[in-house]
């Protein structure tokens, strides 16, 4: 049977994978493992703003409920918040309803402990055994049966941690924002003025359908045209929960995680506070990152693909700034996940402190062409230690000297191979791609 929570919690779409029935079990599991032998336990549950939100929130409080625990209603609020107000309440977990940036028929549930932080693999394994178990015989009854309270000033704690992380005021900057119909609507724009910004706020009117459609952190192209046609000083582009930061300096040239994340490693290198001056990214980071770190001075530690490796690798290391080129920052010094308003704000910041406009803080790396291709075969193991595609990755590899890099992996999920290269120019890169491609395809390809 096939592992029911993924890299990022349990997704599907909604009604027809993730059904109120399997998110009843999932809250009714998550409150017995996560609440065993604790006195006073209770959940606090959030969501954003897709039609789905309700269905499956009253799906897991009931189950929640049912197995004894209180729960805390939050309402809509960025997954970060979630995180943020799961540890400020003293709350045994958090709960997120979302599917990110996914298609609004999607949403997922995504467990934070009582530290604020994404459940262990070995804890969502407890709760999946727990599943089984389900015996409507034991749960409690009378008054034994968890109540459900709102907590109406979870949003506006949030914002205010948020504030309290920046150290100078933003007056004058214009600041175009796109809230992806997302999580962040009613709160990104208000924090942002709240701090002296001239904001011109778009996608912000959730409909429980329009979420991440055509706007948000997977379409920056949105974005930027709205940065030119607004003259801003800065574009800032969320995803549907507002984990995700994807910026566009005032020229509408998109900043990826990576330029984000340098940027802001320079900064806490200057003021000392980039522990052990490592940042963590994975194998993704485009190469131009890794070599305007190693020429910065920076160390890199690489993980594989996925925000929980991430998070890993910072807490192994005790590292405080990590993440992924599609945006997803960490700032272990301020939250325990990935906070796209949070990483807005540490950005403009940057621009603040050092009086310099986003194109010429992106400056500090050159983004090389990349090819990636995916390639479908009979055994997606096999190519590891074939001696035709090893020799061709080595050739290519050595062709390509400090000037661009190979990277061959298998996909988690399916039976293919993907091929990346990054080299100094489209034409090579392509060419380099296929000498690999070909003979895998040749080899293995079905």
């Amino acid at each position: 049977m096939a592992r029911l929570f993924g890299t990022d919690g349990v997704r599907g779409v909604a009604n027809r994978d993730l059904t109120p029935e399997l998110v009843f079990q999932l809250g009714y599991a998550a409150a017995r493992v996560l609440c065993e032998n604790q006195n006073n336990s209770f959940f606090v549950v959030g969501k954003d703003t897709r039609y789905s939100g309700d269905l499956l929130e009253s799906a897991l409080i009931s189950g929640v409920l049912s197995a004894g625990v209180d729960v805390v209603q939050l309402g809509v609020l960025p997954t970060p918040g979630v995180a943020y107000v799961t540890r400020s309440m003293g709350a045994t977990a958090g709960v997120m309803i979302s599917a990110s940036h996914n298609p609004m028929q999607d949403n997922g549930i995504k467990f934070f402990g009582a530290d604020g932080f994404k459940l262990l693999d070995a804890i969502e394994d407890m709760i999946e055994l727990e599943l089984g178990r389900i015996v409507p015989a034991d749960r409690p009854i009378g008054d034994a049966v968890g109540r459900v309270r709102h907590h109406h000033h979870g949003l506006r704690d949030y914002m205010e941690f948020l504030k309290g992380t920046v150290r100078h005021p933003f007056t004058g900057l214009k600041i175009a924002v796109d809230a992806a119909n997302g999580a962040a609507y009613a709160m990104a724009g208000e924090v942002l003025r709240s701090l002296g910004a001239d904001v011109f706020l778009f996608h912000a009117e959730p409909d429980g359908a329009n979420i991440n459609v055509h706007c948000g952190s997977t379409h920056p192209h949105t974005i930027a045209k709205l940065v030119r046609e607004t003259g801003a000083d800065v574009g800032l582009a969320f995803d549907g929960d507002a984990d995700r930061l994807i910026a566009v300096d005032e020229k509408g040239c998109v900043i990826d995680g990576d330029r984000i994340m340098l940027i802001c490693a320079m900064d806490m290198e200057r003021r000392g506070e980039l522990k052990n001056h490592t940042v963590v990214t994975t194998v993704m980071s485009n190469y131009g990152f890794m070599k305007a770190a190693r020429q910065l001075g920076l160390n890199v530690v690489k993980t594989a693909v996925g925000d929980r490796y991430v998070m890993e690798a910072m807490r192994d290391g005790e590292y405080v700034l990590g993440g992924e080129q599609s945006g997803h920052v960490i700032f272990l010094n301020h939250n325990t996940t990935g906070d796209g308003v949070l990483t807005a704000l540490q950005l403009v910041d940057v621009m603040i402190a050092t009086k310099r406009p986003l194109s010429e803080l992106a400056a500090v790396m050159r983004s090389y062409p990349q090819v990636l291709v995916n390639v479908r075969v009979a055994d997606k193991l096999a190519w590891r230690n074939h001696a035709p595609i090893v020799d061709a990755i080595a050739r290519v590899e050595a062709q390509l000297g400090d000037d661009g890099r190979v990277l061959v992996r298998e996909s988690g999920t399916e039976s293919i191979v993907r091929v990346m290269v990054e080299g100094p120019s489209e034409d090579v890169v392509a060419t380099y791609a296929e000498s690999i491609v070909s003979i895998v395809k040749r080899e293995f390809g079905v």
